[in-house]
């Protein structure tokens, strides 16, 4: 199976359910590939994925993750690059905020569009958060 996931949006609830629909998979053994654009590229940034905003209002969540043993966002983030996930940072999205490649986790393959629509294009499982 093949699994193709947009990353567009940067918080602390838009990395758990990237991170864990993609680890998940993989562990199946299913080829995962993520391309993260806009605010989606905070999930990969070397520091902004350790300080990941949490909606206002949420913050009880935090309390759960920590006892229910949830790994923080920089562990499965690791866990993602160990078990093979695809991971495409928008080449054109950095070129806007002005970023570059060694700023992100180790790992990130840098492309377009045309890079992660090559990818998605036999996909079985296209996901957007």
């Amino acid at each position: 199976m093949k699994i193709a996931i947009i990353a567009a949006n940067g918080g602390m609830f838009d990395a758990y359910k990237v991170f864990n629909i993609a680890t998940a998979a993989a562990a199946t053994d299913a080829e995962v590939g993520i391309f993260f654009t806009f605010e989606g590229l905070n999930l990969i940034h070397k520091e902004a994925h350790k300080n990941l905003p949490m909606p206002a209002g949420a913050e009880h969540f935090q309390e759960g993750f920590q006892r229910e043993n949830v790994p923080p966002v920089d562990q499965l983030v690791g866990m993602a690059t160990e078990m093979g996930v695809k991971m495409i940072a928008c080449q054109m999205t950095m070129d806007v905020m002005s970023l570059e490649k060694d700023q992100f986790v180790d790992g990130v393959d840098v492309g377009g569009a045309v890079t992660f629509l090559t990818y998605a294009k036999d996909a079985d499982i296209t996901l957007t958060f």
